[in-house]
C-alpha cells in the first residue's frame, strides 16, 4: 500500500488505467503482473519484508527472472514520502527501477530521487489528451551501479557525437636519391 492512505478517487482511477496500458504495452517482451488498486498479486523481497510495485515485469523462459519494476505515481503522490517509503527500496533491487510520473511532475520527482538516492534506471512521464495516454523516456541512467549513475539525457535529446579526427599516418621518410655520376668529358675537335 502507498504511504499516501487515501488518493482522491480520480486520480486512483488514473493510476490504475496507466498501470493496465503499461500492462498492455510491455506483455509482448515481458511476462507481466499488476498490482492495481489495492491488491497485491505480485510482491518482492525487499530486505526482510516484501513490497508491491505496480507492475513486476519478468522474463518469459522457465526461470521467470525478474527483469525490472515499475511504480507509477499521480500528481498527488510525487512526494518525499512515497520517495522514501517506496522509491529507495525499489532502487535497491537488482532488477532495473522505472518509475512513471505525469509531465508537470518529473522535476520534482528528479529532485526527490537526487535527495534520497534513488537508483532509478529511468524515469518516464506521461500525459493524456482525450482518451489517448503519451509516454516520453526523460531520463536515463548509465548501466552503472545506481548509486554511481550519472544520469543520461534521453535518446530523443541526444546530439549526434561528433567524428573523432582521423589519425595522421606516420609520414614516410624519403630516402634521398643517389647522385648521378658524372659524366666523363670528353673533348669535341
Amino acid at each position: 500500500m502507498s504511504p499516501i492512505l487515501v488518493r482522491p478517487v480520480r486520480e486512483q482511477l488514473e493510476h490504475d488505467r496507466i498501470i493496465r496500458l503499461l500492462q498492455a504495452k510491455l506483455k509482448r517482451k515481458h511476462d507481466v503482473v499488476i498490482n492495481a488498486g489495492d491488491e497485491q498479486t505480485a510482491g518482492i523481497r525487499i530486505g526482510a519484508g516484501q513490497m508491491f510495485p505496480d507492475l513486476v515485469l519478468s522474463s518469459t523462459d522457465k526461470g521467470r527472472r525478474l527483469e525490472g519494476i515499475i511504480e507509477v505515481e499521480t500528481g498527488e503522490s510525487v512526494n518525499h514520502l512515497e520517495a522514501m517509503a517506496q522509491w529507495a527500496h525499489f532502487g535497491r533491487v537488482r532488477a532495473p527501477f522505472h518509475l512513471y510520473v505525469p509531465a508537470a511532475a518529473v522535476d520534482i520527482a528528479r529532485r526527490l530521487c537526487t535527495e534520497n538516492q534513488v537508483g532509478v534506471a529511468e524515469i518516464w512521464s506521461y500525459h493524456s489528451i482525450g482518451d489517448q495516454t503519451r509516454f516520453m523516456l526523460v531520463q536515463r541512467m548509465n548501466h552503472q551501479s545506481p548509486r554511481t549513475a550519472a544520469p543520461e539525457r534521453p535518446a530523443a535529446a541526444k546530439k549526434p557525437a561528433a567524428k573523432p579526427a582521423p589519425k595522421a599516418k606516420p609520414k614516410a621518410v624519403a630516402k634521398p636519391k643517389p647522385k648521378p655520376k658524372p659524366q666523363p668529358k670528353t673533348k669535341r675537335k
